[in-house]
């Protein structure tokens, strides 16, 4: 078992391997996509990918593609949020949004392009046992109309409107709680686990994505901009139901409290030491950014 930071590494590494040489005419759609995809982060999604390969006895070469293409599909939807015709964030990681540095063109190029090399990504490593194809298609079923594109149409059909928790947990499932279960699943996927493990690693996905929206919304209205490295606030002044408007910071806290020990239960399916796992779903609930 690697440690985190090592991990981290790992996946910094495979992330540059995998972009595209700035030698040529498109260059600035490159720097633009290196731009977002190197801003650094916590790299949860990859991260849970390679955790869970491990849980599940792969090993991290045979996870590495597919930690690296939900990155790529979660940073792509970060520069298409910051849009003006999303949310007009100027600010993300603590640096100015990808459309304020290359403009909004390349911008929304560069969410284009990462989306694609994504899936170059995941099915780069050949294999005779299907695998990269199934989790390609993980992927893409989580990431599409029925996953975190359906949740940020949900999330803007919402604005100015008053949405109740029914409508944000749903919206949450798909915008926020998708990809992390897609990175869960293709770890297991990736060490070739039974439908038992793959399954669980599903039910910790939703509901640690769940409690990782809840926290924001939190932050979004205890912390500061310099903390979370993009604008507080934004929510309210989107007019935007959350779960703190509706239901106050003490129960939003529970709330995430419960998720995440259902989180941890879903892990007893596993055979394995599944301790970092554990740690690492505690580190995102008590997260301060």
């Amino acid at each position: 078992m690697n440690d985190i930071n090592t991990m981290i590494s790992l996946i910094e590494n495979a992330l540059d391997n995998s972009l595209p040489s700035e030698d040529c005419l498109e260059a600035e759609l490159i720097k633009a996509m290196k731009y977002s995809l190197k801003a650094g982060g916590k790299r949860v999604r990859p991260l849970l990918t390679l955790m869970f390969a491990d849980a599940c006895s792969g090993t991290i070469e045979a996870a590495l593609p597919f930690a690296c293409a939900v990155e790529m599909i979660h940073t792509y939807s970060l520069i298409h949020d910051d849009l003006p015709c999303m949310d007009n964030d100027d600010y993300r990681r603590g640096r100015p949004s990808n459309h304020k540095v290359f403009g909004e063109d390349i911008a929304l190029l560069a969410g284009d392009a990462l989306l694609t090399l994504a899936f170059e990504t995941a099915l780069s490593q050949a294999d005779n046992n299907n695998t990269s194809a199934k989790a390609a298609s993980v992927l893409a079923r989580y990431a599409g109309a029925k996953g975190m594109v359906g949740g940020q149409t949900i999330d803007l059909t919402y604005e100015n409107k008053n949405a109740s928790v029914d409508i944000l947990k749903e919206m949450d499932v798909k915008k926020t709680s998708a990809l992390i279960m897609a990175a869960c699943e293709m770890g297991c996927i990736s060490a070739g686990a039974d439908d038992k493990r793959i399954s669980a690693a599903r039910a910790f996905g939703e509901n640690i994505g769940l409690a990782f929206q809840i926290i924001d919304d939190i932050l979004d209205v205890t912390s500061t901009s310099s903390e979370l490295g993009k604008p507080v606030g934004s929510d309210a002044e989107n007019n935007k139901s959350t779960y703190v408007s509706l239901l106050g910071l003490d129960k939003c806290k529970e709330i995430a409290n419960e998720l995440t020990e259902k989180a941890v239960r879903s892990l007893d399916e596993f055979e394995s030491d599944t301790s970092q796992i554990k740690e690492f779903a505690l580190s995102l609930l008590n997260r301060k950014n």
